[in-house]
């Protein structure tokens, strides 16, 4: 979905772009098992890595416990390369649920949320 959002810039109109979020879609994973969560996105303004922010949350289908994902998740992407992807390791049961990924690309803060439903099996 992309947006247009004009804005008013002293002598004129300037259209920005919304960013753009991919995901891979439903993901299973075998408990115990490493498996890479896949978000990557487009914007209409320059990449700089240091104005990029990227957002993962996650809902589960139950009520979550306490540092569920301490030493879990690691970064695997690559800002440059328009990658935000994380790898989640020796998933557990836990982690069925729904994962979203969220990056922010100043002035390209608006646009859809990648959603990755998540289930594992033994």
């Amino acid at each position: 979905v992309s947006m247009c959002v004009c804005v008013c810039v002293c002598a004129g109109w300037r259209c920005v772009s919304g960013i753009r979020v991919f995901t891979a879609g439903d993901v299973t994973a075998v408990n115990g098992t490493d498996v890479r969560l896949k978000c990557t996105f487009q914007s209409s303004a320059a990449i700089r890595a240091s104005s990029v922010a990227v957002s993962w949350t996650f809902r589960p289908p139950f009520a979550p416990s306490e540092g569920r994902f301490k030493k879990k998740v690691e970064w695997a992407g690559d800002i440059s390369g328009r990658d935000a992807s994380v790898v989640l390791r020796r998933v557990p049961f836990s982690f069925n649920g729904t994962f979203s990924c969220q990056v922010k690309n100043p002035p390209d803060v608006h646009g859809n949320v990648g959603v990755v439903p998540e289930s594992l099996k033994s």
